[in-house]
């Protein structure tokens, strides 16, 4: 025992002897808990072929995204709490993109731990299972069947469909804005409800629309009148009271009394709250009324005519009648002009009667022209559509050369113009055309034929945006129709070239040639392609273009030889019309021409 005793005692000093001496502790950094913390951020996504949408849904809406984008400083201990939050709100955002059973998991590298990584696999997309659109109150009347089953052609998600929280509430507000435009102004949800089951990823779609009554149309209540009488916006309405309310006719109503200008400003409102003892809701038009006389001075420059000064005055009232006078002087390098108009304010079918009388000196072409002319008619517009019915009275003057002409002739005449853009200022989208029939008699001077002639021309212009591009085309044709030897006064014949032309070539110089000099035709053809795009994403209102003019106008379609220009030009999208300033080339003469012009014209 003794010894075992002994054994032991020498094996532990033995131990004591070679045990190594213990290492000073390593020293760690004192680091706060709420030092700014210093990361990175990596979003990684399974499905490849989601994986740029997903990402940067997951970069702009996460929180520790966000903070780390706004450069703020965060701590460390507020970057593991973002951190920790990143899955659940991962799965949040994936969800409104129809992944109800994605997942999401943060990775941070012991060894680097400013690296945050995000992993997601966002699973199937959960798909419309069943759509149930039904009505309450007034659309469930059969008057409305119409009505409802249009709106349920409209609903964007179709059974099939990938649902996503932004096309359900799109299409919540879209139907129910087409609810009220339709004639239910105070329709409403009784009930939206998505139903999405995990499991299968399906969705189903329950939506019930309360509508109230049909909305009918009540008495007007007109305020801001001071001038102008209650019965030029009463015969202005385009409807009677007790007819059913559509959101499009107050929208023309509002239009009509625009298009008056005897108006600075006017809204119409229907007031559905209130309802009459016979069902109807009173409009409210709200106006303020235009400056009785209005004085305009202009001063400026054009391709065409070169530089002018024009003075315009209008009196909305004279005398204290029902009529809108205007006149107008113009003078210019090449052209001179005298203008007086009559019109009345709209008639009860929305028509105004017009009388005009004109002077016009023109000295752009070879052909020196003096026009005066005498102007009867009648003018319906409409919100996209105008008719002007008229009879004109023109004696013409034109000296070409030694030689002088006078010719008079009337005609009857009419013309439609029909739009259908999106803008009518700046339009990108869309058509408009304009055509004109007339039927009259010439009576020639000097050698000269008199007897009847036609006259038949048509426009069109077209609009449309691809690929963040926008194309416009335009196209022309027109011919008078007579025997050759009919002296039709050269104002109502033709000729091509300018900046709503031929451009290239000087305003007015394409033409049949006579005796060395540029003469108006009985037929022409133009028509234009262009392309414009915006040069800086920071000015978008800025564009640039390119564009190919050809046509041309010829004594007859035997001799009719189009002609081409092509060129470049900035376009500026201003408050008054799109300001285009273009550099043409004349294929003919090779020679370049700069044309300025403002606004769209038909």
């Amino acid at each position: 025992m003794k010894r075992l005793l002994a054994l032991l005692l020498a094996a532990a000093l033995g131990g004591c002897a070679t045990k190594a001496p213990t290492p000073p502790p390593v020293p760690v950094p004192d680091v706060p808990a709420d030092a700014p913390a210093v990361y990175s951020l990596d979003i990684r996504v399974d499905d490849d072929t989601r994986d740029n949408h997903l990402r940067n849904l997951l970069a702009q809406h996460l929180d520790i995204a966000r903070y780390r984008a706004s450069e703020a400083a965060l701590s460390r201990v507020e970057l593991a709490r973002l951190a920790a939050a990143a899955p659940a709100q991962a799965q949040t955002l994936l969800e409104t993109e129809g992944y109800f059973n994605a997942t999401a998991t943060v990775e941070r590298d012991p060894g680097n731990a400013s690296e945050v990584r995000l992993h997601v696999t966002p699973g199937p997309r959960t798909r419309v299972a069943s759509v149930a659109i039904d009505f309450q109150e007034g659309m469930a009347e059969d008057d409305a069947k119409a009505l409802r089953e249009s709106l349920r052609r409209a609903w964007p998600l179709r059974e099939g469909d990938t649902f996503t929280q932004a096309q359900w509430a799109s299409g919540k507000n879209d139907l129910l804005l087409r609810a009220r435009a339709g004639g239910y102004p105070l329709a409403r949800w009784a009930e939206t409800n998505a139903r999405v089951d995990p499991d299968t990823q399906t969705a189903e779609l329950r939506l019930v629309v309360a509508s109230g009554n049909r909305a009918k149309f009540g008495a007007l209540r007109i305020e801001g009148l001071k001038r102008q009488t209650r019965e030029s916006v009463e015969r202005l309405t385009g409807f009677s009271r007790g007819d059913a309310y559509t959101e499009q006719q107050l929208a023309d109503f509002q239009e009509r009394l625009a298009k008056t200008q005897l108006f600075d400003a006017v809204r119409v409102q229907l007031q559905p709250e209130t309802v009459e003892a016979d069902g109807s809701s009173p409009v409210l038009v709200t106006l303020t009324e235009s400056s009785l006389q209005q004085a305009t001075v202009a001063v400026g420059y054009h391709a065409n005519n070169g530089q002018s000064i024009s003075v315009e005055h209008l009196h909305r009232r004279p005398f204290d009648l029902p009529v809108r006078a205007r006149s107008k002087v113009q003078l210019s390098r090449d052209l001179r002009g005298l203008e007086l108009e009559l019109s009345s304010h709209p008639q009860p079918d929305l028509k105004r009667n017009l009388a005009s009388l004109q002077f016009e000196q023109d000295r752009s072409g070879d052909t020196i022209a003096q026009n005066l002319g005498l102007r009867l008619g009648r003018l319906y517009e409409a919100a996209q559509d105008e008719r002007l019915s008229y009879v004109e009275l023109l004696r013409a003057r034109e000296t070409a050369g030694s030689e002088v002409h006078t010719n008079l002739a009337v005609s009857v005449n009419q013309q439609w113009i029909r739009r259908r853009l999106d803008s009518n200022l700046l339009p990108t989208d869309g058509h408009q055309a304009l055509a004109l029939v007339g039927l009259g008699y010439a009576r020639g001077g000097g050698s000269e034929d008199s007897g009847p002639f036609g006259r038949m021309q048509f426009k069109l212009g077209v609009y449309k945006p691809f690929g963040g591009w926008f194309g416009s085309a335009r196209a022309e044709v027109a011919q008078v129709v007579a025997r050759e030897q009919v002296g039709v006064p050269e104002k109502l014949l033709f000729l091509a070239g300018g900046d709503e032309s031929v451009r290239g070539y000087a305003y007015r110089s394409l033409g049949p040639v006579r005796d060395g000099l540029t003469v108006g035709g009985r037929v022409m053809a133009t028509g234009s392609v262009e392309v414009a795009r915006p040069i800086l994403a920071s000015f978008p209102s800025l564009w640039g273009a390119v564009f190919v003019d050809a046509g041309n106008a010829a004594s007859r379609w035997q001799d009719f030889r189009p002609v081409v220009g092509y060129g470049a030009g900035v376009r500026w999208r201003s408050p008054v019309g799109p300001l285009r300033v273009d550099f043409a080339r004349a294929q003919e003469t090779g020679k370049w021409r700069l044309h300025f012009s403002v606004g769209i014209t038909l």
